[in-house]
């Protein structure tokens, strides 16, 4: 455990219902990007990163529980009450076990391509991504990770359109620190073996799932499985996108959450 806060930024009206943006694994929060200055019109956003991401570095928590226990230590120091969860894949997960822990906290849920369990496909990438971040840290080339990252994670038209930023961010990742890349391994192995299916039945907040058709990190069988478990729970999915659909199609994610956020004012499940 830990009293430090994780470092966050909070943005958009003062008086508005907060939205609390959480990262996927290998973000930070400047990535949420137009979709938090979209949805400043409206609402108080917090966004952060995760203990072991690029601004809240340290020794990230073994467990999932873990890192919703320092959301629950950030909300508190924020002094918000409740907030609207919005998370993608790593941060996706987080949600829903705060969500099931502290459902008193949580107004609704927005689950964007997140999964219901690692299965044994998932941990074997999952393996050889901590593993590429592992050689990283012992000053292999980092690079070699933001490969196997853009195979699983963007769908190939994506790539393919955007092939000199990806140049860009390969020699970015080249040049992240030992420590970076340590915790990265960390983060990846938190989800090892995890299982949510035993916490969905616990979510009692409007929930909204959102896959993305062409995902290959957490298919979207996965979505909708999150969305079965959860009573009265909406699923969409976006049509064209891979995994990284906060990156890919942000004006998809913000239509989705324009249609459902504004009609959980009272956070009370259907």
């Amino acid at each position: 455990m830990t009293d430090t806060v994780l470092a966050h930024r909070v943005s958009g009206l003062a008086n508005g219902d907060p939205v609390l943006l959480l990262n996927g694994g290998l973000m930070t929060f400047v990535s949420w990007g137009p979709i938090a200055e979209d949805l400043e019109r409206a609402f108080r956003v917090v966004a952060f990163d995760f203990r072991g991401m690029l601004r809240s570095p340290g020794v990230p928590p073994a467990t999932l529980d873990g890192h919703a226990d320092d959301v629950v230590r950030l909300l508190d120091h924020l002094a918000l009450a409740r907030v609207h969860a919005v998370g993608t894949s790593f941060g996706a997960e987080v949600a829903v076990l705060l969500a099931a822990a502290h459902p008193e906290r949580v107004r609704s849920l927005t689950l964007i391509t997140a999964t219901d369990r690692i299965t044994g496909p998932m941990s074997e990438a999952g393996a050889r991504l901590r593993e590429a971040s592992l050689r990283a840290a012992a000053g292999a080339d980092g690079g070699v990770m933001l490969d196997l990252l853009t195979e699983s994670a963007f769908s190939p038209a994506y790539v393919a359109a955007h092939a000199d930023t990806f140049a860009d961010r390969r020699r970015q990742f080249g040049t992240m620190p030992a420590e970076w890349f340590e915790s990265a391994g960390a983060l990846l192995a938190s989800l090892e073996s995890l299982d949510l299916r035993p916490a969905l039945s616990r979510i009692a907040c409007p929930t909204l799932v959102v896959g993305g058709e062409l995902d290959r990190t957490f298919p979207p069988a996965h979505s909708q499985a999150l969305a079965a478990g959860i009573r009265g729970a909406r699923l969409d999915v976006v049509s064209g996108s891979g995994h990284a659909l906060v990156a890919e199609q942000p004006l998809a994610v913000l239509a989705l959450l324009w249609s459902f956020l504004p009609t959980c004012q009272n956070g009370v499940n259907p």
